[in-house]
């Protein structure tokens, strides 16, 4: 008697233990990816500003700064435009993770009921 409840905890413990290596799994990746989107975003906006103040330490006169503010102004649109599509990618790969998430955890909230069913009719 007393093995036979031994065994289904650790067979419960087992699949508890493998539940949440993949759930961390699935989780680690999509974390990967978001710092991955984020940080070639990062990049991208970093080189413009570097390429606009190296523009700007550059000019010697007033006329000069004035044909800047063109783009700096694009520069400032580009990256709020960048911005938003980053977000909307994070978004995306949140989403995704998150279902993922959900399919394992019904999974084995599934296989779990499966194994109480045969549990009781074990017992009976």
């Amino acid at each position: 008697m007393f093995e036979q409840v031994n065994t289904q905890f650790l067979s419960f413990g087992k699949q508890a233990v493998e539940a949440m290596m993949k759930a961390n799994a699935i989780a680690s990746e999509g974390v990967e990816k978001v710092i991955g989107v984020q940080l070639k975003t990062m990049e991208d906006r970093f080189g413009a500003a570097s390429e606009l103040f190296s523009m700007t330490s550059e000019a010697r006169d007033p006329e000069a700064l004035k044909t800047l503010l063109p783009k700096s102004v694009s520069m400032v649109k580009d990256s709020g435009e960048k911005m938003y599509s980053t977000s909307q990618e994070v978004f995306g790969i949140v989403a995704k993770t998150n279902e993922a998430l959900g399919e394992l955890a019904k999974v084995n909230f599934e296989a779990a009921n499966g194994a109480v069913k045969q549990a009781a009719k074990a017992a009976k």
